[in-house]
This record gives C-alpha cells, structure tokens and sequence, in this order.
C-alpha cells in the first residue's frame, strides 16, 4: 500500500480544507516562465556574442535562482528576492537591449501577481468565514436511512 502524506494521515470528516495562496500560486507561475526567459536569454547570448559560455552559465544561474524563488515566495524576504530578480532580469537588457521591454513587462506582471492574488486571498478568507457561519446557522440534517429492499 501506498505510503500516506502527513495531510492524508491528518485527515478526519468535516475537516476543513486549508485555503491555498493564490498570491504564491500566481507569484511562482510568473517567476517559472521569467526561468525559461532566462535560460532563453543565456542561449540567445551565446549564439550572438561569439559563442561565450558565460553567457549560457549566467542564465541558467538566474532561471535556478528564478526557480529556487518559488519555493520561498511565500515568505515576506521571499518578495523582496522576486523583486531583486526581477531587476536581475530587466539588468539583462544591457547585453541585448529587448531585455529592457521584457524585463519591465515581466516586472509588471509580477506586480499584478502578487497585488491580485493578496486581493483573491484576502476575498477568500471573507468567503471561508462567511460559510461558517452560514454552517453553523444551517446544520446539514442527516438522510433517514433507506428502507431495506
């Protein structure tokens, strides 16, 4: 048998689910394709740039560090890294100058990430307590059992 998660194991009827971070959600959809914007960039680099390796070694550092953000996006100093990165990126535009428009468009949507899921997160909490209430208001009446046939 398959071994159980922690939450599995945890787990009892009329448990409540917990609410995920839509802002996290968001925030490490944006920093995953700024990744693949990244390794793009080192490979664009190198066949521009008389086939430099260090331009293949710097993108792949900023899209493992694009990727390693997600995993601390939910944290307040994890914010503050997204941001550096996202300059880290906009920075790229000095060695192929159409990195300043993507950079600053990816910069934008990061914002909008993090500023749209705090407001989804916020509306949701609202939302979870409103249906408690309304649960505890209007208890659900168990079925009667079914005759036997």
């Amino acid at each position: 048998m398959a071994k159980l998660t922690k939450a599995q194991r945890e787990w009892r009827p009329n448990t409540p689910k917990k609410l995920r971070s839509t802002k996290m959600m968001f925030a490490s959809v944006v920093l995953m394709l700024e990744a693949f914007v990244a390794l793009f960039l080192g490979l664009a680099l190198f066949g521009l740039k008389d086939k430099n390796p260090v331009y293949l070694i710097a993108g792949a550092v900023l899209a493992v560090l694009l990727i390693l953000a997600c995993g601390v996006v939910r944290n307040s100093w994890g914010v503050a890294v997204g941001w550096i990165l996202q300059l880290m990126l906009i920075a790229g535009g000095f060695w192929e100058p159409s990195m300043f428009v993507v950079g600053v468009l990816f910069a934008i949507a990061w914002w909008y990430a993090l500023f749209a899921g705090a407001r989804i997160d916020r509306e949701n909490v609202v939302r979870a307590k409103l249906q408690a209430e309304w649960d505890a208001a209007n208890p659900v009446e168990s079925a009667p059992d079914e005759p036997s046939k």
